[in-house]
């Protein structure tokens, strides 16, 4: 973890949780799956879900700002979410335009600097403005980063960093030989960013659902029975304490 994450703040928040600096990660991703169920196990409209599930990000987000993690990223909209009903959809868009410009002030405060991943074709143009907004004003702050998958595929990130390095080969800039993981890792969309070291999913499902394919090769997996809605900091810090408990080997012996 960066050192300048690490205020005497901080410090007491992790004592009071029972957890070890030494053992926090300092990249996490969420797969935040369960919205809907949410809400129709309630007999609300999947909506409102959607809606409650907005109050589960920014709970996490101010956590992971006390607890000083570097990175969150959090899984938005995948690209197989255009399926969804187009009312659902437009539900969505506007959501995110309204969250987009409501946080500014937060990201600000919190000195997190916010980014994103995945494919701009097809957001609505005053999406993506408020992105490339939020994005200007906190380019200099020093905090965590802020991550938002929007409209994303691992497959699709694949292709497409595949793409940029065929290009350069194309024009003599790269030699088919010189490629290797690293450069590949940074032809993605996360390019310099770290891995992910712990993966949470909710909702209890097992499965990847075709996020951060390459990044996670090595990160921890933990899921909850709970949906989206229902993550809150207790089971934020339930999900590090299983990861603190875990012997990360890489492949190697201890």
């Amino acid at each position: 973890m960066a050192s300048s994450l690490l205020t005497p703040e901080t410090l007491q928040r992790l004592a009071n949780a029972g957890l070890d600096p030494s053992r926090l990660p300092r990249h996490i991703a969420v797969i935040m799956d369960g919205n809907g169920r949410w809400a129709k196990s309630r007999g609300l409209p999947r909506v409102e879900g959607h809606r409650r599930g907005v109050m589960s990000v920014r709970t996490t987000i101010e956590e992971c700002c006390r607890l000083g993690i570097g990175q969150l990223t959090l899984y938005c909209l995948s690209v197989e979410n255009w399926k969804r009903p187009q009312a659902e959809l437009d539900f969505l868009m506007t959501l995110l335009h309204e969250y987009l410009i409501a946080e500014r002030a937060e990201i600000m405060e919190q000195n997190i600097r916010f980014t994103t991943i995945g494919r701009r074709e097809g957001l609505d143009a005053p999406v993506v403005r408020e992105i490339d907004e939020n994005i200007r004003v906190s380019r200099d702050n020093t905090g965590m980063t802020l991550c938002l998958a929007i409209n994303y595929s691992g497959r699709a990130e694949l292709v497409d960093a595949v793409k940029r390095l065929a290009v350069r080969v194309r024009d003599g800039e790269l030699d088919p030989d010189a490629i290797d993981e690293t450069l590949l890792s940074e032809a993605l969309y996360t390019g310099m960013m770290p891995d992910p070291d712990l993966l949470i999913r909710t909702a209890g499902e097992m499965r990847v659902s075709n996020f951060l394919l390459w990044q996670i090769s090595y990160s921890e997996l933990w899921v909850t029975s709970k949906c989206w809605p229902e993550f809150d900091v207790a089971t934020l810090h339930q999900a590090l304490h299983g990861f603190a408990s875990r012997e990360r080997r890489f492949g190697g012996l201890t």
